[in-house]
């Protein structure tokens, strides 16, 4: 508070020194020091403004930019209560007091606009909508100030988790909670492929691997019939026995993924290689959503969308991609006739986790609009999935909050990489990894 209260005088000092040093009637050569001082200190300050000076860090960066807002936000209350009591004072000398406003406008924007930005590029956690808002309404009067306030707000506890993150890592760094006996294979969900720059498992596999993990990632196609996706599966599992030496792995599935992942160790002689199972957020009974869809959009719709992303899949990778037969697989009626056929296998660990939203607002399109369905025929539910079609096997339990926003199909996998509070996504999996090496797997 006390070093704020000093930068606080040194700009203000600075943004009125066209009438300041009239007014206080001090010697020239202390109006001349406390100028260039007030100068070098703004310029300083708008390059490395006083926060916890270690380095150069996106934390760093991310509390300079609200502490300039704040400054900003301090310096115009100061600037305003100096012009409406001590400038009138100056009457006769109207070109002074222009040229002040003037000057002190500008020193308040460059203050403003560097908070702005250094907020506006390092934080992770703003949306779009809130990041575009802030950048163009900054200068606002009034309204401004309080969408820089929210900005700071979301920028403070943007650092705090990322704070109490490192201290959490930094407690168990030698301890290695994650370092289970056989790799772990994480599976994606239909709609989407493993690719590099997009990681489908938001910001969990890097904290895995952190904590000690050894993770490759399944490989397979988008959308593709059952069958063809675990024997890509399969594949990728004997390769990563060859390059890794050992005799097992351990299977971390979300979505329809899950099922992918059955069917290659029930169907396919996997079973030999997997330690254990774990699906997240998978529709074990089939689900509703596409039940609906395959009922009620006319088939010639459904084969000109097919197409069209079949299409647009090959070019991202997929070697055959077939929308119709990996939406086909994830009806209820399908789901009843696959668990028929694909049992459990002796030795394998089967587990699962299921996650609910808790209103419309929980998540956004198409998520709200699914839970709103699924709400009316199959009760709790993530947007995509019920609860009670999730469980398979041992059941670990439920992921929700206390709070309206709840968790949704997207956000098990921490898809939007946004901090949810009373649900931290990296944690959770941390956790079942843990379990699942604390079980010798």
């Amino acid at each position: 508070m006390i070093v704020r209260l000093l930068q606080l005088i040194f700009l203000f000092f600075f943004s009125n020194v066209c009438v300041l040093p009239y007014l206080l009637k001090s010697p020239p050569l202390l109006n001349l020091f406390m100028v260039v001082i007030s100068a070098i200190y703004f310029i300083v300050l708008n390059i490395t403004p006083r926060w916890k000076r270690q380095c150069f860090s996106r934390m760093e960066v991310l509390m300079d930019g609200r502490e300039l807002i704040l400054l900003a936000i301090f310096l115009f209350l100061a600037d305003l209560c100096f012009a409406i009591f001590f400038l009138p004072r100056l009457g006769d000398k109207p070109i002074s007091i222009v040229l002040n406003e003037v000057v002190a406008l500008i020193i308040l924007s460059i203050i403003a606009l560097n908070g702005v930005l250094r907020i506006f590029f390092a934080s992770s956690q703003l949306s779009l909508i809130m990041r575009l808002t802030l950048f163009f309404t900054w200068w606002i009067p009034i309204f401004g100030v309080f969408v820089c306030l929210h900005a700071g707000h979301v920028a403070r506890h943007e650092y705090l988790f990322m704070l109490y993150k490192d201290e959490l890592n930094e407690s168990r760094k030698d301890n290695d909670v994650c370092k289970t006996k056989y790799p772990l294979l994480m599976v994606h969900g239909i709609f989407w492929r493993d690719w590099q720059i997009f990681d489908y498992w938001g910001r969990i596999s890097k904290e895995l691997i952190r904590n000690g993990a050894t993770v490759y990632y399944g490989n397979q196609q988008s959308a593709a019939p059952m069958e063809v996706c675990a024997s890509e599966l399969k594949a990728q599992i004997l390769r990563i026995l060859e390059k890794e030496h050992c005799d097992k792995v351990n299977v971390i599935a979300h979505s329809k993924g899950g099922l992918d992942a059955r069917y290659a160790i029930s169907r396919l002689n996997a079973a030999p290689y997997v330690a254990s199972l774990t699906t997240v957020g998978a529709p074990h009974r089939g689900c509703r959503l596409v039940d609906i869809a395959v009922g009620k959009i006319p088939e010639s719709l459904m084969r000109l969308a097919a197409k069209g992303y079949n299409a647009m899949y090959k070019k991202l990778g997929d070697k055959d991609p077939d929308l119709l037969s990996g939406i086909n697989d994830l009806t209820t009626e399908q789901c009843a006739v696959f668990n028929n056929e694909v049992v459990d296998i002796e030795g394998v660990l089967y587990q699962s986790v299921a996650s609910k939203m808790s209103g419309f607002s929980s998540a956004g399109f198409p998520l709200n609009v699914g839970y709103a369905i699924l709400r009316r025929t199959d009760g709790e539910n993530d947007g995509f999935v019920s609860v009670e079609s999730s469980k398979w096997g041992r059941y670990l339990g439920l992921y929700e909050t206390k709070s309206r926003r709840g968790v949704s199909h997207g956000d098990t996998i921490d898809l939007t990489r946004k901090n949810i509070k009373g649900f931290d996504a990296c944690e959770c999996y941390i956790d079942i990894i843990r379990k699942l090496k604390a079980r010798g797997l």
